[in-house]
């Protein structure tokens, strides 16, 4: 069991990122969470077995047809257990 955090950044919000990334998590049986940040990024956690979880890290450098991914910060946690995959919202008051 790995977990890594995501931080995607370029042209990725208003571009179905969010929906498309739960929707390759589940596909590839990762669980975890993604969001908006305020700062225009992308933040995902993804967590589960070794090769889906860097499946989904390869996934984050190009994201939906309509994103521009310019960079994706990737660094390793311990992992939650974690279960699902979910979108969360945008946290408040972050800049």
């Amino acid at each position: 069991m790995v977990r890594k955090r995501v931080i995607v950044s370029g042209v990725v919000q208003g571009v179905f990122f969010r929906d498309t990334c739960r929707a390759a998590a589940i596909e590839n049986g990762v669980a975890g969470w993604v969001r908006n940040l305020p700062d225009g990024n992308v933040e995902a956690v993804f967590e589960g077995d070794d090769d889906p979880v860097e499946r989904m890290v390869r996934w984050a450098w190009h994201g939906p047809p309509a994103a521009t991914v310019r960079d994706v910060d990737v660094r390793a946690e311990p992992p939650e257990g974690l279960s699902g995959f979910e979108v969360l919202p945008t946290p408040r008051g972050w800049v």
